[in-house]
């Protein structure tokens, strides 16, 4: 039965959606029962000056990269038409922006991942989802570069205009959107299925806590009502205390001080 099956409905027409509804589903189950998970377990006490410079590094680039691809797959070619941007402009703008965004990324990415695997005491506090995820942007990283080499043989723009059709149509729930896919280089085959497969990891690892900022004060606003969030001032911690031990025993009166004797 599944002899039949092509590599590019496979990943073009089934792992959009499989990853999407993972994404999605298991967002919303961590959130309801586990939501102060929802963090990036941060390690900055341990090699500070390291963690800095990658981190830096990592998330402006890994940020560029993220919204050059949202905004270039899913912006409507008849917007592009409408505004008179050519294609070739808008590939060239994306090899420009997304090359040095990614090489950056990667360079962030691998101080990061090298702190994580060879520092015994970060090691230590890391689960192996956190290292898996890590690992795998990594490589997202490298064969997105890689794809450059591609993108420079077709700068007319015409493949770009097919990924873009192709993003479309999935959102848009076509079920032939795959087609459109139909013998790609497979540097471009590996990026998508390897940028799915972390899309459907995304709720199990700690790249939940870039959703946790947008998902808080809605739970608090429309599933808390009476609760209210407050930073205290407080510098010194306060004493613990039992039910016991908080009652407040009753005062007994003391003496008045006794009159000097007159002389």
């Amino acid at each position: 039965m599944f002899a039949n099956l092509d590599i590019d409905f496979i990943i073009f027409g089934i792992m959009p959606y499989a990853a999407l509804t993972i994404l999605v589903v298991g967002s919303i189950a961590r959130y309801e029962r586990d939501p102060f998970t929802w963090k990036s377990s941060s390690s900055q006490l341990l090699r500070r000056k390291q963690l800095i410079w990658g981190s830096i590094l990592f998330h402006v680039g890994i940020i560029t990269v993220f919204f050059g691809h949202l905004i270039g797959l899913f912006t409507p070619v008849w917007v592009l038409d409408a505004i008179g941007v050519p294609y070739w402009f808008k590939q060239w703008m994306a090899v420009l922006i997304g090359g040095p965004a990614g090489i950056a990324a990667l360079i962030g990415g691998t101080m990061l991942l090298h702190r994580r695997l060879f520092d015994s005491r970060i090691r230590t506090t890391s689960s192996w989802p956190d290292i898996i995820i890590m690992v795998l942007i990594w490589w997202q990283l490298v064969i997105g570069l890689l794809t450059i080499t591609q993108t420079l043989q077709h700068m007319d723009g015409g493949e770009m205009v097919r990924f873009m059709n192709w993003s479309q149509s999935v959102m848009t729930w076509n079920i032939n959107a795959w087609t459109t896919m139909v013998d790609v280089h497979w540097l471009y085959r590996l990026h998508i299925a390897l940028g799915l497969v972390i899309t459907a990891l995304f709720p199990f690892t700690r790249l939940v806590h870039m959703i946790s900022g947008f998902a808080a004060p809605f739970r608090y606003l429309l599933g808390r009502t009476g609760y209210q969030v407050v930073r205290s001032r407080r510098r010194a911690p306060l004493p613990k205390t039992t039910v016991a031990t908080a009652k407040v025993a009753p005062k007994t009166p003391t003496a008045p001080p006794a009159a000097a004797p007159a002389e």
